[in-house]
């Protein structure tokens, strides 16, 4: 057997398997969308606040209740001590300062 059509064959299993995983993925959508329904109603119901996507610093916990200077308590110029400080921008108001 030749190396390209090894290499030919491999490519198409991962091909493969890419178009696979895309195909479960828009299956499990599609049968998931009342159980998001769902939530959303409960969060609207509820008044449920924002996700917690960081739980290292408290300033990155809740994006939208952060204390502005929270990640400067230590010096105004201080680096940030957590790395999910530099994965979260700045909010988009403060962008629009000329």
């Amino acid at each position: 057997m030749r190396n390209s059509t090894i290499a030919l064959a491999l490519a198409t299993l991962g091909l493969t398997a890419v178009a696979a995983t895309l195909l479960d993925a828009t299956l499990r959508r599609h049968a998931e969308a009342s159980d998001l329904r769902d939530r959303a109603d409960l969060v609207r119901r509820y008044g449920l606040t924002d996700l917690c996507l960081f739980t290292e610093a408290r300033y990155t916990r809740h994006l939208s209740q952060t204390d502005l200077h929270a990640p400067f308590q230590d010096h105004p110029v201080s680096l940030d001590h957590f790395p999910s400080g530099s994965l979260v921008g700045p909010p988009p108001g403060w962008r629009d300062h000329d």
